[in-house]
């Protein structure tokens, strides 16, 4: 059990950390094919991968059709100058359309991606969802697994109206503490004058959205309150 959850947990911070992957669906145009694209995701408050993709875009046409899909998350290639070294997973899931009803999933989306609030101007957008099936995980040669969803998948312990006020007190009154937390983190970044923003938050982590960019900072425990959050952002 101990082993599991290690595994998840590294799977997870791996998943939490990269906010983008490919896509693959099952090609309408050339049957029995894989279509792969690339695909920005959110993390909804179960914890699943929320996409936002245009009604016209090949990959929706495919998921309209055959609604089983993966994603695949791979390390960022500067941990490792072998490609074959570096984590990945690939989630495997069934997408669905996310409900008119759900604005708290559909919000955190474009809080992470605050120009994605724009697409609909041009061309019909769809929140999916991509329900989880299992996990395949690879740290690197020699160590992969699969993880289950009830250990891969960790539910945010904040409110939206919690993460909402966090958030927002971060980013109205603390403008040079997350700059801070940017330069003295493994990322070493130096955002300058660009617009920042705590785009979420999450009992692992939080979330940094820096121009067009985003970036995780990781707890080094889990928080699981607003009380731990503000123990733990103040410490940092």
């Amino acid at each position: 059990m101990a082993e599991n959850t290690l595994t998840a947990a590294k799977a997870r911070t791996l998943y939490l950390g990269r906010h983008h992957g490919i896509l693959s669906t099952h090609s309408v145009d050339l049957p029995g094919y894989p279509f792969g694209s690339i695909a920005p995701y959110s993390i909804d408050r179960g914890g699943e991968a929320v996409i936002l993709i245009s009604d016209i875009a090949q990959h929706t046409k495919n998921i309209i059709e055959n609604n089983r899909v993966s994603l695949t998350v791979v390390e960022d290639e500067r941990a490792n100058d072998d490609v074959q070294d570096l984590g990945r997973i690939t989630y495997v899931g069934t997408a669905v359309v996310v409900e008119d009803a759900d604005t708290d999933s559909r919000e955190r989306y474009y809080l992470h991606y605050p120009r994605s609030r724009n697409y609909h101007l041009d061309h019909d957008f769809t929140f999916y969802r991509l329900k989880l099936e299992r996990v395949r995980y690879i740290g690197g040669f020699g160590e992969i697994y699969w993880v289950e969803p009830a250990d891969f998948l960790l539910k945010n312990p904040f409110t939206p109206e919690e993460e909402s006020q966090i958030t927002s007190h971060m980013n109205n009154d603390h403008q040079d503490a997350l700059k801070h937390y940017l330069r003295v983190s493994a990322h070493n970044v130096d955002a300058g004058d660009e617009e920042i923003a705590m785009a979420g938050i999450d009992s692992e982590g939080f979330d940094i959205s820096a121009g067009l960019k985003l970036y995780r900072i990781s707890f080094k425990k889990r928080i699981n309150s607003t009380e731990e959050a503000r123990a733990t952002l103040v410490e940092l």
